[in-house]
């Protein structure tokens, strides 16, 4: 039984001291490939860099996330479109809008989506989506593009609820749940959601280090994501959905290697 993990922050500085160990504990736990976020064009630069030594095992986006907009200056663009050429570059982004922080002003963020959403017009490479407190521009954007796009698109950390699932739906684009889901509390919306995502459209993610899974047990000392943990939320979905681990890690396996081509 083997698992990808769409989305990983593995140049985020708490992995600095133990990164070999922790991709150990992935392939360990049957986590076989990752792909690593790029965020600006540092954090993809570094992803790349990251994900060079394993070349069948780590694969990476580059973009600018919503609250690095502000960043995303024509000379900083035109290298970010280099390393789409790389063949482990597999998704531009992430990208999409953050209305909730502003910590680029909205007009920063539709501008840089927009860009982001034409190169997925021109180039093969699917889109790594983002969206939070923002749904009627993200919907009305993506809706635009939607089309065009040569690569398809996935919104990455989906959190909403059987409304704006449904919405979405219809642009017939992928989904990445991530430990939202086994939080009680704050993640009751998504659980309602999760069974409705056709099987076709499921991906599973960590987002590590963020988001642990709060039900996990033994409850980790760090408060640290990682990606050895997404075989227990693939079994919280497949609670949800009334399938199997082995039918999670199958499927959502198959939809990863459609969607990106690795």
């Amino acid at each position: 039984m083997q698992f990808i993990d769409i989305g990983v922050n593995l140049t985020n500085s708490r992995f600095d001291k133990d990164r070999a160990d922790v991709l150990l504990r992935a392939s360990q736990q049957g986590v076989m490939q990752q792909i690593v976020t790029g965020t600006d064009l540092v954090s993809s630069q570094q992803a790349l860099e990251l994900s060079q030594p394993h070349p069948l095992t780590l694969y990476t986006t580059a973009g600018f996330h919503p609250h690095h907009a502000s960043d995303n200056k024509p000379e900083a663009w035109q290298q970010l479109q280099k390393l789409w050429q790389h063949p482990q570059v597999i998704a531009i982004g992430e990208t999409g809008l953050d209305f909730n922080r502003n910590f680029s002003t909205p007009q920063e963020q539709l501008d840089s989506f927009e860009k982001h959403l034409q190169a997925g017009c021109e180039h093969t490479l699917p889109l790594f989506l983002h969206e939070r407190d923002a749904e009627d521009a993200f919907f009305e954007l993506l809706s635009h593009y939607r089309s065009r796009l040569l690569g398809g698109a996935v919104l990455h950390c989906f959190t909403g609820c059987k409304s704006w699932l449904q919405r979405l739906l219809p642009l017939d684009i992928y989904f990445g749940i991530t430990g939202w889901v086994c939080d009680e509390r704050r993640g009751q919306d998504l659980r309602e959601a999760v069974p409705l995502i056709p099987k076709d459209r499921l991906l599973i993610e960590t987002d590590a280090p963020y988001l642990l899974p709060r039900d996990i047990r033994p409850k980790p000392k760090s408060s640290r994501n990682e990606p050895s943990y997404l075989p227990h939320i693939a079994h919280t979905v497949g609670i949800l959905r009334e399938q199997s681990i082995e039918e999670i890690a199958a499927s959502t396996s198959d939809n990863c290697q459609r969607l990106f081509g690795i």
